[in-house]
C-alpha cells in the first residue's frame, strides 16, 4: 500500500466533485474547491476521522468495501478506480455492470443542445437523459414507464414493430442492437439488468429470439445516416454519431443535419413544435 500516493490522489479526486455532482447544496461559506472531507464521509458511509486518516497518508490499509464505497462517493471512471485499487494493495474488481449516473458535464452538454436533437444510452440501451429536442424528435421519455425507456425492447416489442422490421434500415438497426447486448452481456456478466433485459427480450418477441442465437457481436461506432418520419415535420435525413462516454457504459446520440437542407429547416420547425404533438410510446 503507498500512502503518500493514495492519499494525494484522495484530496486531488476530491476537488474535482462538486456539491451539485452528488445532489449537494454548495453553500456560501465554502472557502476550498470540491467536496469536503465529511461529506465524502457522509457519501462513503465511513466516519469523518477515518477518512481524514487517510488523507494525511496515516490511516489504515481500506477494505475493498471502503474503496468501493469511495470511488462511489467520488465518481471515479473505471480507470481511476482500478487506480485507486492498486495504490491501496488491492486488485481491482471488474465493473458490476453500467452505471446509471450520466456525468454532469454530459448532462451540461445536452442543454446547451438546444437545436439539436441528443440522448444517452447505456451499453444495453436504456435511456438516461435526453434533451428537449430529442423528446420532440422521438416523443417524450418521462413520459414512458421507467420499464418501457429501453430502445431495443420497443425495437422489437412495440405496437409497431413486426411492420418496422421489414425496412432495411431498421432491420440493420436490430441487428447491430442485438450484436451490441451481446457484446454488454459479455462486458458485464453480473448486471441483473442486462440478464433481465435479454429474459424479458426472449419470452416476448421470437425475431429477438431468432437474431440472439446468431451469435453476433459488434459494438456500434461512428456516423450513420438515418431516415426518420416525423408526424409533424415529415421526413428526415439525420447524421447519427455515436460518442463513448469514457468509463460509464454509457454513450451519447447527436443527431445532426446537413446546412441548408430540408432537414435542417425540418428541425428549426421542430424546436418550435416541441413535444405536443405526442406523450406515447414510441412504435
Amino acid at each position: 500500500m503507498d500512502r503518500r500516493q493514495l492519499a494525494e490522489f484522495l484530496r486531488d479526486r476530491r476537488a474535482r466533485v462538486q456539491p451539485g455532482d452528488v445532489g449537494l447544496t454548495a453553500g456560501a461559506r465554502r472557502r476550498t474547491p470540491g467536496l469536503r472531507r465529511e461529506e465524502v464521509a457522509g457519501l462513503a458511509g465511513i466516519s469523518v476521522d477515518y477518512y481524514a486518516r487517510l488523507e494525511q497518508a496515516r490511516g489504515p490499509r481500506p477494505s475493498r468495501q471502503v474503496l468501493s464505497a469511495l470511488a462511489r462517493a467520488l465518481r471515479l471512471y473505471d480507470d481511476e478506480r482500478a487506480h485507486l485499487y492498486r495504490l491501496a494493495g488491492e486488485v481491482p474488481d471488474a465493473p458490476a455492470g453500467p452505471s446509471r449516473d450520466v456525468p454532469a458535464g454530459v448532462l451540461h452538454l445536452l442543454d446547451r443542445l438546444d437545436d439539436t436533437p441528443a440522448y444517452v444510452i447505456d451499453v444495453k440501451y436504456d435511456i438516461l437523459a435526453w434533451n428537449w429536442m430529442a423528446a420532440a424528435l422521438l416523443g417524450d421519455p418521462s413520459t414512458w414507464p421507467a420499464d418501457r425507456r429501453n430502445i431495443i425492447w420497443n425495437l422489437f416489442t412495440g405496437e409497431h414493430s413486426a411492420a418496422a422490421l421489414t425496412n432495411p434500415q431498421s432491420a440493420a438497426f436490430a441487428a447491430e442492437c442485438v450484436a451490441d447486448l451481446r457484446a454488454a452481456a459479455a462486458q458485464f456478466p453480473r448486471d441483473p439488468g442486462i440478464r433481465q433485459l435479454i429474459a424479458r427480450l426472449r419470452a416476448a418477441s421470437p425475431e429477438f429470439v431468432r437474431r440472439w442465437e446468431q451469435l453476433e457481436v459488434c459494438v456500434r461506432r461512428g456516423t450513420t445516416i438515418k431516415q426518420v418520419h416525423h408526424p409533424v415535420v415529415g421526413d428526415l435525413t439525420l447524421e447519427c454519431e455515436v460518442l463513448d462516454v469514457a468509463g460509464h457504459g454509457q454513450r451519447l446520440i447527436i443527431y445532426g443535419a446537413r446546412p441548408e437542407t430540408p432537414t435542417a429547416d425540418a428541425l428549426k420547425l421542430l424546436s418550435v413544435v416541441g413535444t405536443d404533438w405526442t406523450a406515447s410510446l414510441p412504435g
